[in-house]
């Protein structure tokens, strides 16, 4: 079993890569497989409305000029998908948009191939805004037909500063179990 984690952060090392980490740490205590992508730096542009996708069916988006094609091949492969991002102006950031929309589009055109995979999203957010993010995550989710898990708390954590998503104990707590949910539910799933 094998669970992909794609850091949307501009700041590899930040909270989100933090929270990711956290989530990851009790998967890995559970002997999943786990690896996470930043997507910082990357050059990644947002869907074209092209549809190249829905005649090729070959499960890649037609521009080819970054990532993302990888981005879908580890989806692809994984068990389950987690998608970390930052808080900016009450949105997921840029290169997180542009992955939903690309691998969101090319999942729709070929049969929602990303279906029953488990799929869960992670903030960190200054102050406010976090909910409209973790919705926006949610609705990639819900609408590609994958299992959403619960935690003890939305999946959010409070922090500004690299690594100050430390401080915030429950959404540490909510981090673990998080983790803990989805590799129970992978045991379930694949037993």
């Amino acid at each position: 079993m094998k669970t992909i984690a794609f850091n949307g952060s501009a700041r590899k090392d930040g909270n989100t890569a933090y929270l990711l980490k956290t989530v990851l740490h009790e998967l890995e205590n559970e002997g999943i497989n786990t690896e996470i992508v930043n997507l910082a730096g990357q050059p990644i542009q947002g869907c074209i409305a092209c549809y190249k996708c829905f005649s090729n069916k070959n499960q890649r988006c037609a521009v080819d000029n970054d990532i993302i094609n990888d981005c879908i091949s580890k989806m692809l492969s994984s068990n389950a998908i987690l998608l970390g991002s930052p808080t900016y102006f009450s949105n997921v950031s840029a290169s997180m948009k542009a992955l939903i929309e690309r691998s969101g589009m090319v999942a729709r055109a070929n049969g929602d191939m990303f279906k029953r995979k488990i799929g869960a999203g992670v903030v960190a957010v200054r102050r406010a805004g976090a909910s409209h993010v973790f919705s926006s995550l949610n609705y990639f989710f819900l609408i590609g037909q994958m299992i959403v898990p619960g935690s003890s708390y939305w999946n959010i954590a409070i922090g500004r500063e690299p690594n100050d998503v430390k401080n915030d104990n429950e959404g540490i707590q909510t981090m673990k179990t998080l983790g803990q949910n989805i590799a129970w539910l992978l045991k379930k799933i694949h037993s």
